[in-house]
């Protein structure tokens, strides 16, 4: 007897009706063929089911704190972050909305988040706070943790201890956010630290870098020579790098991207959020969009993250991957067939590659976290942000709107 059927659905990989068995949590089989009798059979009706959506670049910390931002500049958004963290932050208090925005993207198909975590507050109140709700929602959501030093790794005295110490605390990822330094060289010298850690202690990294109009910061260019240098290929994440939009053709083509290929470097661009932020310095105004296409034209794996909603630095934003992932084809050019598949990738497999998450994927023996989408195809459901019929962790059946049956 099979726990779940799920029948005459469609999926990425496969255009004409096929039906997906589970049994123990995990798919058993994906076919045309006739299914065996199960417990509970969902009927598909021609529906889109797809592999869940991943989010590999989220701040949990802050999300609904609805802190205006009255320039909508990349500063302010920091700065009253820093009031807010002052103020008004405690364990509760993260953890409280933090938990209402993952039962908002659970419900929209997301089950698995990569947050970044500010650890320059020196009682790691969001670490507690994240750390609690990665315990409590262990089997439904996959959280992982990114000790960040939002302020920099040199913006305080104690913030190299306070960094390590969240990760003893088991944060998962090492951050770093090397334009935010006091200076160049300090931006430099924080990469080779933090990546030292990384190496070290057999963490991933993920650096929030060149996040700035400016096409002279080039820290992606220390971080991938740091990579290699420790051997960290495939292990380290550049997040952002806005000012990739504005360098000159030639060293990007002919110097950055050869450095970053050669390092493995995966890049998670945030575009809604980048978009908004960037831009604002530079005449005539940019996208303040890494050039995707370029990136995976050089073999890299690209992800595409929501960043913020309802924080310092983005008023809007509703748990939503495939107005995530249009942007990103908007600003990025990737509008033909063939790029907007490639893109679907970037809120799925390439998140979840990136994440580490072994066990996630359409495909017989893996776990059976699914989305099944209310459109015909994979292409019907990103334009017109299909409704979630079913959510699906481990052969568990969520229905946060009306059932296909």
């Amino acid at each position: 007897m099979l726990d779940l059927v799920i029948t005459g659905v469609t999926t990425p990989h496969h255009s004409d009706p096929i039906n997906v068995s589970v049994r123990d949590g995990s798919i058993v089989a994906i076919g045309r063929g006739p299914a065996g009798p199960a417990r509970e059979t969902i009927d598909g009706r021609g529906c889109c089911l797809l592999p869940p959506f991943v989010d590999a670049h989220f701040h949990l910390d802050s999300v609904l704190t609805r802190i205006p931002n009255a320039s909508g500049t990349l500063r302010e958004g920091i700065d009253n972050w820093a009031a807010y963290k002052k103020a008004s932050l405690s364990a509760e208090d993260v953890y409280a909305r933090a938990k209402a925005y993952c039962e908002q993207a659970f419900a929209m198909g997301i089950q698995a988040i990569r947050s970044h975590v500010d650890v320059c507050d020196p009682a790691l109140r969001g670490a507690e706070g994240l750390l609690e709700l990665r315990r409590e929602l262990d089997g439904k959501m996959d959280i992982q943790l990114v000790a960040f030093p939002q302020d920099g790794y040199y913006g305080g005295p104690d913030v190299n201890a306070q960094l390590h110490r969240a990760l003893d605390m088991g944060v998962d990822v090492v951050g770093g956010i090397p334009h935010n330094e006091p200076t160049y060289g300090h931006g430099t010298e924080s990469l080779r630290e933090l990546l030292e850690l990384a190496a070290d202690r057999g963490l991933l990294a993920d650096i929030h870098c060149d996040e700035t109009d400016d096409p002279h910061s080039r820290h992606v260019e220390t971080l991938a020579a740091q990579t290699v240098r420790l051997g960290l290929q495939g292990r380290v994440s550049a997040s952002h790098i806005t000012s990739t939009a504005v360098m000159d053709p030639y060293y990007l083509s002919r110097r950055l991207i050869p450095l970053m290929a050669a390092a493995q470097l995966s890049v998670i661009v945030n575009p809604l959020i980048n978009v908004h932020l960037g831009g604002h310095f530079s005449h005539p105004m940019h996208r303040a969009m890494a050039p995707i296409r370029d990136f995976m034209d050089a073999g890299l794996t690209i992800a595409c993250g929501q960043d913020c909603i309802e924080d310092p630095w983005y008023p809007l934003g509703y748990a939503e991957m495939f107005e995530v992932l249009k942007m990103a084809a908007h600003t990025g050019h990737m509008m033909g067939l063939d790029a907007l598949r490639a893109m679907l990738d970037t809120i799925t497999v390439n998140p979840a590659r990136i994440m580490g998450l072994t066990d996630y994927g359409l495909e017989t023996g893996r776990r059976a976290h699914l989305v099944l989408l209310d459109a015909p195809t994979w292409f019907d459901a990103m334009r017109t942000n299909a409704r979630r019929v079913a959510v699906i962790r481990g052969g568990e059946v969520y229905r946060p709107g009306r059932s296909a049956e």
